[in-house]
Order: C-alpha cells, then sequence, then structure tokens
C-alpha cells in the first residue's frame, strides 16, 4: 500500500470520527430537546454584504442576520468567527461575559453549522466590520465537515459532483453563478427593449428537428407512444411566427446525445429568437449588439481576456464567407470545385476523413472545421455556408449552393448560428426528404420529416431572421471559465459506481 492510499484512509477515518462526534452533539441537543431540525423559521433583516458595503449606515446598530459558521477562533473568554451567507462573508464577536449560558452552546458548534445572530455592528482595533453577538442560536446542525478540514476541495470532479459544497467553500464559484443569473437577466432586458416577446415550446415532441444532433428519447405511458427531448427551440417557435408574432424569443434548455467535454453537455440552454421581415444580416447587427451590451453591463469593459487572447468587442465583428476562409488557410478553393469525386481527392490528399453520403457542401464543411475554426480568435461571423448543411435556412441569391446563414466564432468555438430562415413549405419538404436519405444511409444527426411544421409553413410565414445563441458557451466567455462544466450548477456526470 503507498503513501497516498494510506493518507486516504487515515483522512476518511478521521472524517467518520468527525462525523460520528457531531451526531453525538446533535443527539445530545435533541435529548435537551434542543433539536435545531425542529426550527421552521428564523426572522433576519440584514444580508452581510449589506453591512460591509454600508457600515456608516448600520454602526452601533442592532441586526440580526443567518448564514453558516465558516470559522472560530477563540481568545480566552472571547471568540471571534466568520458568518457566510448568500451574499458574502461577515465577522462576528462573542464575548462571554455578555451571552454567558450561550457562550458554551456556541463552543459546541461546529464548522459548517448554520446559525442565527443578533448583534451590534461596529469595528475592531484592525478596522474590521464586525457584529458583537448578543444572541446565537443554532438552527441546522451540519452532521458532514467542510472539506477545508482536509485541506480544501481539491478534485475537480468531486467539486462537479458535489456542486453544494463547492459553493459553500469556493467563493469565486459562488460569483460565476451570480455572473450567469446576471447574464441571461440581461439578455432578457435587451431582448425585451427592442420589442421581443418571451414564449415558451414543449421540451417533449413527437418530431425533432431544428438541428442536427441525434435525440434523447422517451416514453409517454398515458399516449402510450415514444417522445424525443428536443434537440433545439427552431420550429415550434417558428410556428408562432406563421401565427402572427413578429418579434419572439425563448431561453430554454434543449438535449443532445451526443458526447461529453470541455465545451459540450448533453443538456445545455439556447437562446433562441425570430425577427419577421429582416434577414440574417439584421440579425448580425443585432447579435453584435446583444454581445456588447451583455460585457458592459457585466464586465463594463468591451475588452476581455480569453484563453490567453485578449479579444476586442469594440471594433465592428469581422465577416467572411467559408469559401473564402477555407481558401485562405487552405489554398483550396471550393467556388471552383464542381465535382464530387474532385473533392473527394482532395480530402484524402489533406488527410480530412468524410462519410461515404457528403457531397462537396459537406466536405467543405469539415475542411473548415479541422483547418480554419480554431484560427478564428477574434469575433468573426462565418457567412454563406453551403445549403448541404443548412436544411432550414434560405438560399443566396445568385449561388444555389449557398444558404444566407452565419456562425458566429470566437476563440475558435461556436458561439451563435443564424439564417435569413426558410419559408418555402416546397423547398423546406425537399431538404426534408434529403435529411431523411441521410438517416437511411446511417447519419444519426440527420433530421427526421416533421409534416406538422411543413403544413404550418404552407400557411405562409413571412420572411424572418432567426438566431440560436449558445448561453453556456457565452456565459464561460464572459466569466473567463474553461470548462462548460464550471458555468453548470449540476453538469452531466456518470455515477460513482460505474
Amino acid at each position: 500500500m503507498n503513501d497516498i492510499e494510506n493518507e486516504n484512509i487515515n483522512e476518511e477515518n478521521d472524517i467518520n470520527q468527525l462525523k460520528q462526534i457531531r451526531l453525538n452533539k446533535l443527539k445530545e441537543l435533541q435529548e435537551k430537546n434542543k433539536d435545531p431540525y425542529k426550527i421552521v423559521k428564523y426572522d433576519i433583516d440584514t444580508k452581510a454584504k449589506e453591512i460591509t458595503d454600508n457600515f456608516e449606515n448600520f454602526e452601533n446598530k442592532e441586526v440580526k442576520i443567518a448564514g453558516r459558521l465558516m470559522s472560530r477562533r477563540h481568545m480566552g473568554k472571547a471568540s471571534f468567527s466568520d458568518i457566510l451567507d448568500e451574499t458574502g462573508t461577515i465577522q462576528i464577536y462573542l464575548k462571554q461575559n455578555d451571552i454567558l449560558e450561550q457562550y458554551d452552546e456556541f463552543k459546541k458548534m461546529d464548522i459548517g453549522d448554520i446559525v442565527g445572530i443578533i448583534g451590534t455592528v461596529f469595528k475592531t482595533k484592525k478596522e474590521e466590520i464586525s457584529i458583537k453577538v448578543t444572541e446565537i442560536k443554532l438552527l441546522t446542525k451540519s452532521l458532514n465537515p467542510l472539506p477545508e478540514k482536509f485541506h480544501g476541495l481539491k478534485d475537480i470532479d468531486l467539486r462537479y459532483r458535489k456542486r453544494y459544497v463547492d459553493l459553500i467553500v469556493n467563493t469565486d464559484v459562488r460569483k460565476t453563478f451570480v455572473d450567469r443569473s446576471k447574464i441571461i437577466k440581461n439578455i432578457r432586458n435587451f431582448l425585451d427593449t427592442k420589442g421581443f416577446m418571451e414564449v415558451e415550446t414543449p421540451v417533449l415532441q413527437t418530431v425533432y428537428g431544428g438541428a442536427n444532433a441525434e435525440p434523447f428519447t422517451t416514453y409517454h405511458n398515458s399516449l402510450d407512444m415514444g417522445m424525443y427531448l428536443r434537440i433545439s427551440l427552431e420550429t415550434y417557435l417558428k410556428r408562432l411566427v406563421v401565427g402572427g408574432f413578429e418579434k419572439i424569443y425563448e431561453i430554454g434548455r434543449v438535449f443532445r446525445n451526443e458526447g461529453i467535454s470541455t465545451r459540450h453537455n448533453p443538456e445545455f440552454t439556447m437562446l433562441e429568437l425570430y425577427w419577421a421581415y429582416v434577414d440574417y444580416k439584421s440579425i448580425m447587427i443585432l447579435t453584435e449588439e446583444l454581445i456588447r451590451d451583455v460585457l458592459i453591463n457585466i464586465t463594463g469593459k468591451l475588452q476581455l481576456e480569453y484563453d490567453g487572447h485578449l479579444l476586442d468587442f469594440e471594433k465592428p465583428f469581422l465577416r467572411a464567407s467559408m469559401i473564402d476562409l477555407v481558401k485562405e488557410y487552405t489554398n483550396i478553393d471550393f467556388e471552383n470545385i464542381k465535382d464530387l469525386e474532385e473533392a473527394r481527392n482532395i480530402s484524402k490528399n489533406h488527410g480530412i476523413h468524410f462519410e461515404n453520403h457528403y457531397k462537396i457542401g459537406d466536405i467543405l464543411n469539415k475542411f473548415f472545421e479541422e483547418k480554419v475554426e480554431k484560427n478564428l480568435i477574434q469575433p468573426t461571423f462565418v457567412i454563406d455556408h453551403p445549403i448541404e448543411i443548412s436544411p432550414l435556412a434560405k438560399r443566396k441569391d445568385g449561388n444555389e449552393n449557398l444558404t444566407e446563414r452565419f456562425e458566429l466564432f470566437i476563440v475558435g468555438r461556436e458561439y451563435a448560428n443564424a439564417f435569413s430562415e426558410l419559408n418555402d413549405p416546397i423547398d423546406q419538404k425537399e431538404r426534408f426528404i434529403s435529411q431523411e436519405v441521410l438517416k437511411e444511409k446511417g447519419d444519426k444527426e440527420a433530421m427526421p420529416l416533421d409534416e406538422d411544421f411543413i403544413e404550418a409553413l404552407s400557411y405562409g410565414m413571412p420572411p424572418t431572421g432567426g438566431l440560436g445563441v449558445g448561453i453556456d458557451r457565452l456565459i464561460m466567455l464572459v466569466t473567463n471559465q474553461p470548462s462548460i462544466r464550471d458555468v453548470l450548477l449540476f453538469p452531466t456526470m456518470k455515477p460513482y459506481n460505474e
């Protein structure tokens, strides 16, 4: 047995002993009819940050707060401790002569216990804002010791699995999720002021669509039929545009049965919006405005450092076609490639893998993904995508093989996807049928034919611009987090025992 294994066993034994001590304390409290779990309410009037930010308004005033006991420092007949609530920490000062019997109870409390405090705000000789306690009450007994007793919560995997502990001991993690909430609220405010209306569409669907992705399947017992978790918000939102709503959006969870990585989680949050009577160029302008608005309101600036790069969002975002970008980074001009066999040979020569069902547009996209994406550091709108990978976008005027579509790339990652939306029901059905052929050939991510959606389009959908934004990736960028798991409170994880 090596030293690390010995250390883990010793640590586990120590933790088990601490748990037993805490259980014994709880039993003693219950025998004295002081069971903290029977407390149903504790009125508070102040938060820690209110006091520390506005000391002059609270000095010498009595406050009532509650929070988690995070430290304790005994100094003879007095003690200093730190209390953590949702806004931050504040120091409390307890003097034995001031609280008598309660002081003995306090000494039996453990780090992690949740307590209620009544006291007077003051500053110590070291000018630290504190509360001089006149009453302390145990509100909840913590039976598990916090991990900093054993050098902190170091294991990244454990942090994701036990986010509740991560949030207690890592204040920077708490800030990330406060910022996440602010970012989503900011997006809503931005769109609301632009005249968009927020709507909700079904998560359970009988036909999935709106993206090339493999769905999660489920079963509806009452209706006795299989269903899917949505992979996109798109097709139902477009139905609402048909119904007469001209500026709508939804921020919702979508589910894709795909791999897990620093960029991907099978369950993630999307913003999708649709704006009638505009094209993808108007959506480009809106996207720039939206991202700048988020940055200004959350960070106060339009420059960000991320992944070792200084990103400038103040300048107009770059715009370039997929064909031109592939030509720039590979010297291959797909505009002059009209023969599929030629495209396949070029792929082989450059080590680009392709499937048998790929057409020229699919191969162009593979070159872009493998040779270009990683180089797009500054905000870049990649426009004019091939029709083979854009089954829901309008064809580009003057080039039937391309579509009016853009994707926004930053630091080599896609952050937004937008179209001049296809509103021709005949063309849409033909593209769905082409997708069905791909599905029969083994493409699990191809879209199925959605007859109801075709029927909706047949009633007439106005020219419309649509946008999808990966909210989680945007939050990663704004909060400078390296992994999508760092901005999801509860990322998808495999159980311990598997």
